[in-house]
């Protein structure tokens, strides 16, 4: 394997180096040869649901979040994915087995750049992505 697409939740649980993070999960994550993609999309949605109270991030500090998720991804090594037009149109075309607008985007993404995701979202087995978890 030598690149994957973190979902939302498997960056949070990466982060957090919770044990809720499947095993195989954590090794896809880990192996030296593997770029990890970490998508603008998932910092968006983190930012809604801490912004409306629904979340929080431990240790944000007094850089707030965007210190807190940037500090995250650089320690970590990850890859910024952009959004391009072609992942935003791709959403398009995507049936509604899945109606969460952030899940849909990473799907897309997924999809037009060819990567496996590591989710443990089970509505994206509806799409054509492979999944790790």
């Amino acid at each position: 394997m030598s690149a994957v697409l973190l979902d939302t939740q498997a960056f949070l649980l990466w982060i957090e180096d919770s044990p809720q993070l499947p095993r195989k999960a954590y090794g896809a994550i880990e192996a030296a040869l593997t770029t990890v993609f970490f998508s603008p999309i998932s910092a968006w949605e983190i930012a809604i649901k801490v912004g409306v109270g629904k979340m929080t991030i431990g240790d944000a500090g007094t850089g707030g979040l965007a210190d807190a998720i940037g500090s995250a991804v650089v320690t970590n090594g990850f890859t910024v994915l952009p959004v391009d037009l072609p992942h935003a149109l791709a959403v398009d075309t995507l049936p509604l087995h899945h109606r969460d607008p952030f899940d849909r985007l990473l799907i897309a993404q997924a999809m037009v750049e060819d990567l496996p995701v590591i989710t443990g979202d089970r509505a994206f087995a509806a799409y054509d992505v492979d999944i790790i978890w």
